[in-house]
């Protein structure tokens, strides 16, 4: 014999409602984690250390772990110190494992006058015995204690720079895999770092000029690679605005340049890249 169903108090109806709510938020969340496949990597983890004089770091730090984060398989910690003068020291540079559980560090320090030949040793030991880096701006004017070191770690020695002008960019190696789908730009007023020395371990990916704004001005590497002990090191000097940081033309090559420090393929390790492009 055939029953009309009960009607539905007004309990059963909100708990009907409610479980409707949570399904789908579970949809969603479901369909937001589509572009989690199984066959994914395992993602990287980075560690971005920066802080120190002369740029606006606060935001330049969740720029670039927004943009890495959205390019490649990579998780990036982020270490930020709010000394913003050139004496920025790190606590964690202190330890003595103070890199344990990542794959790669980024440096993003201005700390031109640390020159604490201890610390800034114990910063370098673990990348002289394999562990990948990349260096980004300011990173290059950084520890300038007495001898090489640091700038050998960086593959190239700079002790100053231009006005903040526009650069026009050149790819010396446009087929190096870090270069892959980047061409020749002109980014907006930035600081062209010198070149003291370019080591022998380094070699250029793309040089900047600013010949045509700035009188007596001469080319220089903005983009290069470096090998430093057992590590594989990427080091770009472009970087000082907010906007270059956001341009997803250097954002690009940063990520880029992490895999390759950490010689994985980028086939396997980056994302399809994000629709908004210059």
């Amino acid at each position: 014999m055939f029953r009309a169903p009960k009607p539905l108090c007004n309990r059963d109806l909100r708990m009907t409602t409610k479980w409707v709510g949570w399904l789908t938020v579970l949809a969603l969340s479901v369909g937001l984690m589509g572009t989690v496949r199984a066959d994914d990597p395992k993602p990287l983890r980075a560690l971005l250390v920066i802080g120190g004089c002369c740029h606006d770091y606060a935001k330049q730090s969740e720029i670039l772990k927004r943009g890495i984060e959205a390019r490649a398989h990579v998780i990036v910690d982020i270490d930020f110190v709010k000394d913003g003068s050139t004496r920025a020291a790190f606590e964690r540079y202190r330890k003595g494992e103070w890199y344990r559980g990542y794959d790669v560090i980024i440096h993003d320090e201005c700390s031109a006058d640390v020159t604490d030949p201890i610390y800034v040793g114990n910063i370098l030991k673990p990348h002289a015995e394999g562990l990948p880096a990349v260096n980004l701006h300011c990173a290059m004017h950084s520890y300038r204690i007495k001898g090489d070191d640091w700038f050998r770690f960086c593959g190239i020695q700079s002790n100053r720079h231009g006005p903040q002008q526009p650069i026009e960019i050149t790819l010396d190696d446009p087929k190096h895999p870090i270069l892959e789908g980047s061409s020749n730009w002109t980014t907006i007023n930035e600081e062209l770092y010198n070149n003291i020395k370019v080591f022998d371990t380094a070699k250029i990916l793309a040089t900047g000029s600013q010949e045509k704004t700035v009188k007596g001005s001469k080319p220089a590497a903005v983009i290069w690679t470096n090998t430093y002990g057992k590590a594989r090191v990427f080091n770009s000097t472009l970087g000082h605005s907010n906007p270059t940081v956001d341009d997803p033309r250097f954002l690009r090559i940063v990520t880029r340049g992490l895999l390759w420090a950490c010689d994985k393929p980028m086939d396997v390790y980056l994302k399809p890249e994000p629709k908004k492009l210059p």
